[in-house]
């Protein structure tokens, strides 16, 4: 005597091994998904996300760090040239040297004038220009710009300003004005040494060019490319 056979199962018992990939899904969209396509689909999708919208896009960090370099170094070595157009441009203070009890005092010869206040300026209106330049420059020289660039950016604007606030002192008349006022005599004006009173006038450059720097990548720079998709649908596997 025989065992009773088990009936077949309904057909919405099926495994979803059975039922997946639903009739269609193939190449051409034809017939059923040939054994080991899920795995190569999973394979391109990895090797696509990879190279594409999770992907990193641009030079390695020590290619960015080397540029940074080489742009702090390059803007910095134009503080040169502000400190000459400091020196040559500043308006020049006026002092007067004086015999008092058998000494030299130097005083002002206009205390209520401004040229003190001109000087301070006329480098904040120069770190202005050498900012908005140098940003200019490295922006149409580096359009991606990156973290890197933009610090070494600033740190070069501070450096050449530093560098310029020295170059302008160096080239001024001698700090030693009451050596000065002997040599001219009693009473005769000379300039008084070239002098930066408000030392927040050394930001002016590296702000200047930190700010237009990252406006001009906002607006103008390169944008990421938008994320791309496997062609056809997504197709889930049927709930048993």
């Amino acid at each position: 005597m025989t065992a009773p056979l088990n009936p077949p199962p309904p057909p919405h018992e099926r495994s979803a091994q059975d039922a997946w990939p639903p009739p269609g899904a193939g190449s051409g969209g034809h017939g059923s998904r040939a054994p080991g396509s899920q795995h190569a689909e999973y394979a391109e999708h990895a090797a696509y996300s990879g190279h594409g919208w999770y992907g990193q896009d641009g030079p390695g960090m020590k290619t960015e760090v080397r540029e940074a370099g080489v742009v702090a170094v390059a803007v910095a070595l134009g503080g040169v040239l502000l400190g000459v157009l400091w020196w040559w441009l500043a308006p020049h203070v006026p002092l007067v040297g004086d015999v008092v009890e058998g000494k030299w005092i130097v005083y002002l010869k206009d205390t209520e004038g401004e040229q003190a206040v001109g000087v301070d300026g006329t480098f904040s209106l120069l770190g202005l220009a050498f900012g908005v330049v140098s940003a200019l420059v490295v922006f149409l020289l580096r359009r991606r710009g990156g973290v890197p660039l933009v610090v070494g950016l600033a740190v070069g604007g501070l450096l050449g300003s530093l560098l310029a606030w020295r170059v302008g002192v160096w080239l001024g008349p001698a700090e030693d004005v009451v050596a000065r006022a002997r040599d001219v005599g009693r009473g005769v004006t000379f300039s008084a040494p070239l002098k930066l009173g408000a030392k927040g006038a050394l930001l002016a450059w590296p702000l200047a060019a930190l700010v237009l720097h990252l406006g001009l990548t906002a607006l103008f720079g390169p944008r990421d490319p938008e994320p791309e998709f496997p062609d056809g649908p997504y197709q889930t596997p049927p709930v048993a």
